[in-house]
Order: structure tokens, then sequence, then C-alpha cells
């Protein structure tokens, strides 16, 4: 079974991701195919460069070909992109010092790609 994770409540990517669904992808334990995981909020701090939980997500995303993608107002609000809040929806906001495979974009892009990855 393909699923999405979406990490919309607080601490939810440092909580659920990093002690839960992380461990089992290291592992190779987890029952379902993770596809894609999208993050709002301060859950977007996970994907700075510097993280530790970002760091290890890197790897796994590299390994299992899982999409990432930030909120892109929510990373522009916190310093994560370069641009401006009339970019926000356009996909033409700029990752600053975050994890290289993501993207930020609007959330209803995260549903259109989510659905072309679901049918891969």
């Amino acid at each position: 079974m393909n699923v999405a994770y979406i990490f919309r409540t607080n601490m939810s990517a440092v909580y659920q991701l990093g002690t839960m669904i992380l461990p089992q992808l290291e592992k190779n334990i987890h029952k379902v195919n993770v596809v894609a995981m999208f993050f709002f909020d301060d859950n977007v701090y996970t994907l700075e460069k510097n993280n530790q939980i970002g760091k290890r997500l890197e790897k796994i995303v590299e390994k299992n070909k899982i999409l990432i993608m930030a909120c892109d107002q929510c990373a522009l609000r916190r310093g994560l992109a370069e641009g401006n809040f009339d970019m926000c929806g356009t996909g033409s906001l700029k990752p600053k010092n975050m994890i290289e495979e993501q993207k930020l974009v609007a959330f209803l892009n995260f549903i259109m790609n989510y659905q072309n990855v679901v049918k891969k």
C-alpha cells in the first residue's frame, strides 16, 4: 500500500517522523510504501540542512525515492526560503539552507504530485 505522510500538527515531524516512522524506514521494516511527505508550519525546520532528523531523512529519501515537499509560505515565514509572499503558490520560491531532496510548494501542488507518484 502506498501512503503519504502529512506533518501538520505541532512537533509531528519530530515525534512521529523522528521516533516512529524514520527508525522503521532506516531498518527497512516499515509496513507500507512511503511515496511522499509534506511538512507544514514549524515542521519545516526538520528539513534544515543541519537538523539531525533532516539528515537521516535525506538518506532515506535518496534510497527510497520519496517525494518530499514543504509548504512554501511556511518555509518563507521561517527564513527557509528566498522570495516574497507574492510568489507563494507559484512554485518559484527557492529553498534556503534546506536538505537537497525537497521542494517548496503550495499544498494543492503536493496533491497533484502525489497523484502522479502513486500512478507510477
